[in-house]
C-alpha cells in the first residue's frame, strides 16, 4: 500500500491539542519546548490552557498547529514510523510547511518562527473588515472562478479563488464587498451553500502580497534542504524536492490558490491509496474522500491513533 502523510492548515486548531501526546511521548513534548524556545513565549500553554479566541489568532494558530503536526509526527517515529513510510508529504497552505519540517527539510525551530511570521505579516496584510473570505458548496472550481472574476469586475475590487479543496467545495477571498457579490452570484448559480468564513484576513488572494514581500526576506535567512519524501506543492499541485524551488513556492503559496483538489487526484495517480492527516482535526480526510472515494483516510492527532497507525504497518 502506498501511503502519503498530509498536514493540516488553519481551522482546525483547538484548545488541548497535542497535549495528550507531549504527556505520552517524549519526543512529542520535545517539539512544544522547541516551539517555546524558538518563539520566546509558552505558546504550548496558550494551545493547552488558552483560549480558543487567542489560540484562533492567525500569528498563534499557525504554529501552533505546526508544533501539533510534529508532535504527532515524533510520537509516530517513537514507534517506529518514520517519514519514509510515505511516498510523497503534502499540507494545506501552512500545513505545507508542517510537511517540510517533518520531511526534514526546515528545522522545527525554523519553521515555527517563519510560520510566526507568516501568520503575522498576513494578518497585517489588509485592514480588518477590509478583506473576507466564504465558502461556496455545490459549485466546482472552474465555475467559482469564473464567479469570481465577474464579482471583480462587476465591483472593482478583488476576488479570487482561493482553495480548491474538493469537488464541491471551493473558497473565494478578496476584497469584503466583492466576496459578498460573489456568494450572492454562487447562490443564483445554484450553490447548495455559501458561507461568509469567520476569518481574519483574505488569505491566498492578490491582497496578501505585502505578506508574500515579507516571506520572501524571511525565507532568504532560513536554510532549506532536499526534503527526504517528496513534497506535493500547493501552488503546483504536483511533486517538487529542489530546495531553491521550494523557496520560491513558500512566497508564491502566500497569493496563490491552494490547489488540494488537484494535489490529491495527483498523489491517487502515482499510486497512493492511503493518507494519513497528522496532527489536529479530520478536515482533509473528510476531503480527500470526497476527491477520490476508493482512497483511505487515517487521522493521526491522539497516542491511540498513533498506535494503531503504526500497528497497521507492522
Amino acid at each position: 500500500m502506498t501511503r502519503a502523510f498530509v498536514f493540516p492548515g488553519q481551522g482546525a486548531q483547538t484548545i488541548g491539542m497535542g497535549k495528550a501526546l507531549a504527556e505520552a511521548y517524549p519526543a512529542a513534548q520535545a517539539v512544544f519546548d522547541e516551539v517555546d524556545e524558538a518563539l520566546g513565549e509558552k505558546l504550548s500553554a496558550l494551545i493547552w490552557e488558552g483560549t480558543q479566541e487567542d489560540l484562533t489568532l492567525t500569528r498563534n494558530a499557525q504554529p501552533a498547529l505546526m508544533a501539533t503536526s510534529l508532535a504527532a509526527m515524533r510520537a509516530l517515529e517513537a514507534e517506529g514510523v518514520t517519514v519514509e513510510a510515505a511516498a510523497f508529504v503534502a499540507g494545506h497552505s501552512l500545513g505545507e510547511y508542517s510537511a517540510l519540517a517533518a520531511a526534514g527539510a526546515i528545522s522545527v525551530a525554523d519553521t515555527a518562527r517563519l510560520l510566526r511570521i507568516r501568520g503575522a505579516a498576513m494578518q497585517e496584510a489588509v485592514a480588518v473588515g477590509e478583506g473576507a473570505m466564504a465558502a461556496l458548496l455545490g459549485l466546482d472550481f472552474a465555475t467559482v472562478g469564473k464567479l469570481a472574476r465577474k464579482a471583480a469586475h462587476d465591483t472593482g475590487k478583488v476576488c479570487q479563488a482561493a482553495n480548491d479543496n474538493d469537488p464541491a467545495q471551493v473558497v473565494i477571498s478578496g476584497h469584503a464587498a466583492a466576496v459578498r457579490h460573489a456568494v450572492e452570484l454562487a447562490q443564483e448559480a445554484g450553490a447548495k451553500r455559501a458561507v461568509m468564513l469567520p476569518v481574519s484576513a483574505p488569505f491566498h488572494c492578490k491582497l496578501m502580497a505585502p505578506a508574500a514581500r515579507v516571506m520572501a526576506g524571511a525565507l532568504d535567512d532560513v536554510d532549506i534542504a532536499q526534503p527526504k519524501v517528496r513534497l506535493v506543492a500547493n501552488v503546483l499541485a504536483h511533486d517538487v524536492t529542489e530546495p531553491e524551488t521550494i523557496r520560491s513556492l513558500l512566497v508564491d503559496q502566500v497569493t496563490d490558490s491552494v490547489r488540494w483538489r488537484e494535489s490529491v487526484s495527483w498523489m491517487v495517480k502515482q499510486g497512493v491509496t492511503e493518507f494519513w492527516e497528522i496532527g489536529a482535526g479530520k478536515a482533509l480526510s473528510g476531503m480527500i474522500r470526497r476527491i477520490e472515494r476508493s482512497a483511505t483516510t487515517r487521522a493521526i492527532g491522539t497516542p491511540e491513533d498513533v498506535k494503531a497507525a503504526a500497528q497497521s504497518i507492522g
